[in-house]
């Protein structure tokens, strides 16, 4: 634990301030020291002016603020110009966060040297391949066949868009080969992996529709945590917020969620989190 006054890495994730309720959450989130960290997993918004809103505020207050794109940032909304589908709009996203100073998965992974520290911050943008497939399901097309039977599909199936790659997957499976080559790269410092998605199948078993699961990750990453040094893997879309343990490494859910989830919460919605305890 930080002794008094001293920096602290913290995280949070699904902002989706498009929310009224949210946004006025967000407004008052602040540093408990002027050195804090803020690592953000995604899903800030669904429009750019939302996004570029909430992260240049956060900004303007932490010492540091580390973004990794959630499938909500990525969605291409019908009234949200310019009209950027896929790596383009993920490429301007990029653009963005660096004309605010904040961090993204494309640049060199820092290292944060407060309380808990040293450890390397990895933030990930690895997107998902329908793996993580529902009980009696083989293959992608029956996964989707199922879930569209339940009426349980996700939004991404329509505002999505994996272009210039041929499917969703592909995109997942070129960012899975990128990174893995960047994390072959790495010294020994322990990492702090950052992803919206989980990088093993396991948290998504508790989800009330076992069926989203083929949206939640893709089973390439399930030894990450094992193959490399990790002090904490950080994640968020699922909206249940918790600290599970897997191989002795600790995953931390961190979302607030939409108002009618987090309202629901005894103590009301959980805000900034502690990475390294």
């Amino acid at each position: 634990m930080p002794r008094e006054g001293e920096s602290r890495l913290l995280a949070i994730s699904d902002l989706h301030v498009g929310y009224a309720e949210n946004r006025a959450i967000v407004q008052e989130l602040k540093p408990a020291t002027p050195g804090d960290w803020l690592l953000v997993a995604g899903d800030v918004g669904e429009r750019l002016a939302d996004i570029a809103w909430a992260l240049e505020l956060l900004a303007g207050r932490f010492e540091r603020v580390v973004w990794v794109p959630g499938n909500h940032e990525l969605w291409t909304p019908p009234d949200d110009p310019p009209d950027l589908r896929g790596a383009a709009r993920y490429e301007h996203l990029v653009s963005m966060c660096r004309d605010l100073g904040v961090l993204t998965p494309e640049d060199e992974y820092p290292v944060w040297e407060g309380a808990g520290g040293p450890v390397r911050i990895v933030p990930l943008f690895l997107l998902y391949d329908y793996t993580f497939l529902p009980a009696g399901h083989l293959t992608k097309e029956s996964a989707l066949a199922y879930a569209r039977g339940t009426g349980v599909i996700c939004t991404d199936e329509y505002l999505l868009h994996p272009d210039p790659h041929p499917s969703r997957e592909a995109w997942c499976q070129a960012r899975v080969e990128l990174t893995e080559r960047r994390l072959a790269g790495l010294d020994d410092v322990p990492l702090v992996f950052v992803n919206h998605y989980p990088l093993v199948r396991e948290p998504t078993d508790i989800l009330r529709y076992p069926e989203f699961a083929q949206w939640c990750g893709t089973t390439a990453t399930r030894e990450w945590h094992t193959r490399h040094p990790t002090a904490a893997v950080i994640y968020g879309h699922l909206h249940i917020p918790r600290v599970t343990w897997y191989d002795g490494v600790r995953f931390e859910e961190v979302s607030l969620g939409y108002p009618r989830e987090w309202r629901r919460r005894p103590g009301g919605p959980k805000l900034l989190r502690e990475v390294l305890q």
